[in-house]
């Protein structure tokens, strides 16, 4: 009798599986309105987080705390969420207008409102990739202050430990720890969460801030005290999701609002007629790129402008930055200050008021003021919102007397990413863009390519991206299997497909701009997630990414002068 074979699945199809899952619930309990996340409810988010364990998040799935992914959580949501046992995901719905203080994650541009004692409210105004962002942030924190209570409570009467108590103590004085008491404290909150009074000193620093120094032992106290309310006296923490927001999340409405302010902008300034180019980048490669050889008159030498491009990314260097802020806007710089809740500033650059021939480029001028390229520059969109600004942007304008179609030649994209072979600082220029989770692909003839790098003393790759649902959902698993298959994937981000979605339909289906239309597409790494202590959790760029943003913003420019020349 022949012997039947049964399939084991691989940690990268179990992984898969477990995104999928929690992709399928998120959306689930959107439609549903409300969950429990440490209910039943939320017990699939929780299962499948566990089974993923990406990498951003560490030691999930150990007894021991995670303080890594405990600090790139806690930069990503709002200031004091921890003590909050209601969270309402809202839609922009007039908090700016109201006395309450707007609180602003330091990495994330998302507008929160601390309603009471108990309850934050955060506006979601950056379509379904912010809401999966949250929800798996909120979903690791109620996960770890669960390891939290574990650790402290004796019994199910609420009894703790003396280190709870003792940190309890440290916590609620109102009167400034000594070093002598924050070092105690720190001793009982490593008991708590089991790790070695080092790791705690170290993780104390970078939790602290002016205001409050001892913040560290604070979201300690308060990820564990929710947690035992909710064990003992059966007080969930609930995650809500407003009316209004469920009713017009999809409908570009922000989106919509961002375009139609750009279009009036670029009419007003009669800019409509002329080759427009799109850049989606930081705001101020572009502008330090254009100005700085005129407002700080630096030397010529490419290793000069570097290091003065390195002087202007250094944060003690606002005087500096604020020269070059001038000298755009007198020669040629619109500064539009998003109000539509998308949180994307806009740059628009009129180069027939400045004189390529005098910056470093080695472009000339424009045979005539028609041909001058209007330069389009747009702060990162996140995730799903790039199709939502993109698509919009490119819809004809609806002006009073007639519908204008926008004369785009370029759209290029500069942004950071998750790389899979190399490290941080080094380039990716993609052939590709694939959907995670689907069976999407976009693959286009990319204006940038390797050679154009080449000699720069960074490591460039050439190959497939894959747009991911979010950067929190992926572990070395899957993410070998990318990198193996024969997809040749070389890195992962989070928007490509979602700009390519749009620029095709826009150019290919609805022939709302040329069709032929040229796309750029380059990434720099912010950080390698198959390598141990190289993940976005690890910390930033640094002066690393200095570098390559020039180097890349430096090479569009030029293709985009040198067409126009």
């Amino acid at each position: 009798m022949k012997k039947e074979k049964f399939h084991v699945r691989t940690r990268a199809q179990e992984s898969s599986n477990a995104i999928e899952r929690m992709y399928i619930t998120m959306r689930h309990l959107f439609n549903r309105g409300f969950y429990k996340p440490m209910g039943i409810s939320g017990e699939t988010l929780r299962e499948a987080l566990l089974v993923l364990r990406p990498e951003i998040y560490g030691s999930i799935a150990d007894e021991k705390a995670e303080l890594e992914g405990l600090l790139y959580v806690i930069d990503r949501l709002p200031y004091g969420i921890e003590e909050c046992r209601f969270i309402n995901l809202t839609s922009n719905e007039g908090y700016t207008d109201s006395h309450f203080e707007v609180i602003i994650p330091s990495k994330r541009r998302r507008n929160c409102y601390r309603i009471d004692n108990e309850q934050m409210n955060i506006e979601i105004t950056r379509g379904r990739s912010e809401i999966y962002d949250i929800l798996t942030h909120l979903t690791f924190l109620f996960i770890e202050s669960h390891k939290i209570s574990k650790r402290v409570l004796i019994d199910e009467k609420g009894n703790t430990t003396r280190d709870w108590q003792k940190l309890e103590v440290a916590v609620l004085t109102e009167d400034k720890l000594t070093l002598k008491e924050r070092e105690v404290a720190i001793t009982h909150t490593a008991n708590i969460l089991g790790r070695t009074f080092e790791q705690i000193k170290l993780a104390y620093t970078k939790f602290a801030t002016p205001q409050q120094p001892e913040r560290f032992l604070h979201i300690i106290y308060w990820l564990g005290k929710l947690a035992i309310d909710e064990v003992v006296f059966n007080n969930k923490r609930t995650v809500t999701f407003s009316p209004v927001l469920r009713e017009r999340l999809g409908h570009h409405i922000h989106g919509e609002m961002w375009a139609n302010t750009i279009k009036e902008t670029l009419e007003k300034h009669n800019l409509l007629a002329r080759p427009i180019h799109i850049i989606s980048a930081n705001l101020h490669s572009v502008m330090n790129t254009l100005y700085a050889p005129l407002a700080l008159k630096p030397t010529k030498s490419e290793k000069n402008i570097f290091v003065t491009y390195e002087n202007l990314s250094n944060p003690e260097n606002e005087s500096l930055r604020k020269k070059v802020t001038v000298k755009a806007l007198e020669q040629g710089m619109i500064f539009i200050k998003d109000t539509s809740g998308t949180n994307i500033d806009v740059q628009i650059f009129d180069t027939t008021k400045l004189d390529l021939e005098a910056l470093d480029l080695g472009v000339k001028n424009p045979d005539a003021d028609k041909e001058a390229p209007v330069l389009f520059v747009m702060d990162y969109a996140f995730g799903e919102q790039a199709y939502e600004t993109i698509d919009e942007l490119l819809k004809p304008y609806k002006s009073q007397k007639e519908d204008i179609l926008l004369n785009v030649e370029s759209v290029s994209i500069m942004g950071k990413a998750g790389i899979l072979e190399g490290g941080k600082g080094d380039i990716m220029i993609p052939s590709a863009h694939i959907f995670e989770g689907t069976a999407d692909n976009y693959p286009f003839k990319n204006e940038l390519c390797k050679s154009d790098f080449e000699g720069e003393g960074l490591d460039v790759y050439e190959g497939t991206m894959i747009s991911v649902l979010g950067t929190s959902l992926q572990n070395k698993d899957i993410l070998k299997f990318f990198h193996n298959s024969t997809w040749n994937v070389i890195g992962l981000e989070m928007e490509g497909a979602h700009y390519q979605k749009a620029i095709q339909a826009a150019s290919k289906v609805r022939r709302s701009i040329n069709p032929e239309v040229k796309v750029r597409y380059a990434y720099y790494a912010s950080d390698n997630p198959l390598v141990t202590g190289s993940t976005l959790a690890s910390g930033g760029l640094g002066t690393s990414g200095v570098k390559p943003t020039y180097l890349i913003t430096r090479k569009i420019l030029q293709q985009i002068f040198n067409k126009s020349s």
